[in-house]
């Protein structure tokens, strides 16, 4: 049943499209606005809770959480060098956001734009191997961590397929990279929960903080990029370039 009600819903959607009717979760703005990039960025914001909830009717997941698959970790040195290894990861909170700048393409150069997260909250499974200060710690269990402060800067080009006569955005290349203010990272449910590997760990994890922060960016931003890139291009497909202007 849901499955009819769905196509329905997508029909429903085609319909308005070939109509010219522009949804809801689209914010226009005027060609002639003179403060046309503000009228952007707050379309972007306008975006936030059709994002958070998901809009199934184009086949856009919610972004509360937001998943990834995996990140592996290199934290120490040596042929018994800690290493750990993050599975279905869940990241809350990238639905609530403020656009602080935004710069659009011109002239073949990349759109940039700057965003503020004030936390991101990731919970996934994890698993260790090597030696950790000086106590073997190869286990598995539940991984915790809290980005406070988190500046995103984008930056990406577009193309303009045209499809059906109707002119598309289409995102060909995009990146991200995190800043974060503060970090706080934790394990639980770890090694049969023997209290002495639990404490080792999360020491190490409250004290190196930053290293294992340094240690996660690049795979994280790789990660982000791809699959906020495959979600953008995803909605971009089912919006003509018309509906963004009046």
């Amino acid at each position: 049943m849901w499955k009819i009600a769905l196509c329905l819903v997508a029909f429903q959607v085609i319909l308005a499209q070939e109509a010219g009717e522009i949804p809801e979760y689209i914010k226009p703005c005027r060609r002639d606005d003179p403060e046309l990039l503000k009228c952007f960025m707050n379309s972007l914001e306008h975006l936030k809770p059709y994002l958070a909830k998901g809009i199934p009717e184009i086949e856009v997941p919610s972004v509360e959480p937001f998943h990834m698959s995996e990140l592996a970790l290199q934290l120490t040195d040596g042929p018994q060098g800690y290493k750990i290894t993050l599975r279905d990861m869940e990241v809350f909170g990238a639905s609530n956001f403020d656009v602080k700048s935004m710069k659009l393409s011109e002239n073949g150069e990349p759109f940039t734009a700057q965003i503020i997260m004030p936390k991101l909250k990731i919970e996934s499974k994890y698993i260790s191997s090597g030696v950790l200060l000086i106590i073997p710690a190869s286990g598995g269990g539940d991984f915790h961590a809290v980005f406070e402060g988190c500046k995103a800067n984008l930056t990406g080009k577009v193309s303009t397929p045209v499809r059906n006569g109707k002119t598309y955005l289409h995102l060909d290349a995009f990146s991200i990279t995190l800043d974060v203010e503060k970090a706080s990272m934790s394990i639980s449910n770890a090694f049969n929960n023997n209290r002495i590997l639990l404490e080792a760990t999360n020491l190490f994890l409250r004290e190196n903080v930053r290293v294992v922060l340094e240690a996660m960016q690049p795979q994280l931003h790789k990660k982000l990029a791809m699959e906020f890139g495959k979600l953008t291009n995803q909605f971009l497909k089912h919006v003509p370039r018309d509906w963004f202007y009046v």
